[in-house]
């Protein structure tokens, strides 16, 4: 297994620092280990007060690390003053694994992690030692005493930074407009085009520059590091949940998403044909019936979370066709979803059936049931696509003043009546069909 080595800061709130580093390599597969600069006293909002270890603490654990493991990568954070900056520095050019440095001056809050009177030592004795760093727009200002207003400053400032002796340059792109990285690496510039993503920003450099050296440690080469880690990194901000008053990235979502996808379609599929065992034929409506199972609410950001049937359950003479279970296929179902985890976000399976009163007066007698009447519906929500199911499932929700269990309308002009049933997971979702067709 490959390991890799964070040279950082401790974070007691584990939003940045050696904690996220130390997640960040175990998404990837990589065995962390770490050697700690300094303890700081802060929660997610802010930084009280940093305390530096001694330097040779610092050096005593990258050598009793190294005479034991087989270091692949080694990254580093937080190096406060000269004395450590020097001593690490001294330390790693014993060694000939790939450091990444993330030069971490200011942290989000604005406490100094790098002193000003250290800034120089930082560019004398730490870039000659690194493989690639990593600074943000800030930190490249900082570092090549330039401002940098556009892509030309840019490409100035990574051309000073190489002359004064790092290796390769990535400025990350998070502070421009268009969320552009810029790396300079053998000669030669390259760009990472970024998107927008609204989310969570506490941890967004150290977990980057910490994916980058997982990547590196597993042996890819650096430009497809940094592509692999772009990607984490843009995942982690849009999944990231607020905890505290601040809002750290979410590292586990790179693995965890696709986990819960799988979770999902395992269970809809088992689901699936258990209810094709039962006497089902006579509900089937015109349009045909879909069963459509949610992605939880973190990783829920559009229908394409929500897995259903592709084409339905429709009749096919006297039997039935099913299509195959795929995410993205529904439309009106998955609207129904969406907006019932609006009220109550455990409620992420549904299914529908056509219309029928004795299957209502039955339902009543075990669950909570709520209608709405088509008819009734503002011009203004007839004219937008996609948006009737979730006028309709909003006014049946505040008529019941909760999520019902079950939903229905007795349809309108060229619109089928329709029941949709609502449970937390497909097992809930069959054990209500059992109770209400028998």
């Amino acid at each position: 297994m490959p390991v890799a080595l964070t040279i950082a800061g401790s974070d007691s709130s584990g939003g940045a620092g050696l904690q996220a580093d130390l997640k960040t390599f175990s998404v990837f597969y990589v065995h962390g280990v770490c050697a700690v600069t300094g303890i700081t006293v802060q929660n997610t909002s802010k930084i009280e007060k940093v305390y530096d270890l001694s330097p040779s603490l610092i050096k005593k654990q990258i050598v009793a690390l190294a005479e034991d493991l087989e270091i692949n990568s080694a990254k580093t954070g937080m190096l406060r003053n000269s004395k450590i900056i020097k001593e690490v520095a001294r330390t790693l050019s014993g060694y000939d694994f790939p450091v990444v440095v993330d030069p971490v001056i200011l942290s989000k809050s604005g406490y100094e992690l790098l002193k000003e009177d250290a800034i120089e030592d930082f560019i004398n004795f730490i870039f000659p030692i690194s493989y690639l760093i990593t600074p943000n727009r800030y930190e490249a200002e900082k570092l090549s005493n330039i401002k940098i207003k556009g892509k030309k400053d840019v490409e100035k400032a990574l051309k000073i930074l190489k002359k004064e002796g790092a290796n390769s340059i990535l400025i990350k792109g998070g502070h421009f407009p268009n969320k552009t990285d810029y790396l300079y690496h053998e000669g030669k510039i390259f760009e990472y085009k970024g998107k927008n993503i609204k989310g969570c920003t506490h941890g967004t450099g150290c977990s980057f520059s910490a994916a980058i050296t997982a990547n590196l440690a597993k042996g890819i080469e650096l430009r497809e590091s940094i592509r692999i880690a772009k990607n984490f990194i843009e995942s982690a901000i849009m999944y990231g949940e607020k905890i505290g008053k601040r809002c750290p990235v979410n590292q586990i979502s790179w693995l965890g998403k696709d986990a819960e996808r799988w979770r999902v379609y395992e269970e809809l599929n088992f689901y699936l044909n258990e209810l094709l065992k039962e006497n089902i034929y006579d509900l089937i409506p015109e349009v045909g019936t879909n069963f459509a199972y949610a992605l939880p609410k973190n990783f829920l950001k559009d229908k394409n979370d929500i897995l259903a049937i592709e084409g339905r359950i429709i009749k096919a003479g006297k039997s039935l066709r099913v299509g195959e279970i795929k995410f993205g296929t529904s439309r009106h179902l998955a609207s129904a979803i969406m907006k019932a985890m609006e009220y109550d976000e455990s409620k992420r399976c549904a299914i529908n059936f056509k219309y029928d009163e004795n299957l209502i007066r039955k339902a009543e007698k075990f669950y909570r049931v709520a209608g709405y009447d088509r008819r009734k519906e503002p011009e203004n929500i007839k004219k937008e696509e996609g948006k009737s199911i979730s006028w309709g499932t909003e006014v049946a929700i505040k008529k019941a003043g909760e999520v019902p269990d079950i939903i229905f309308h007795k349809g309108d002009v060229g619109k089928e009546a329709m029941i949709t049933i609502l449970g937390k997971n497909p097992k809930e979702i069959i054990e209500k069909i059992r109770k209400i067709i028998y």
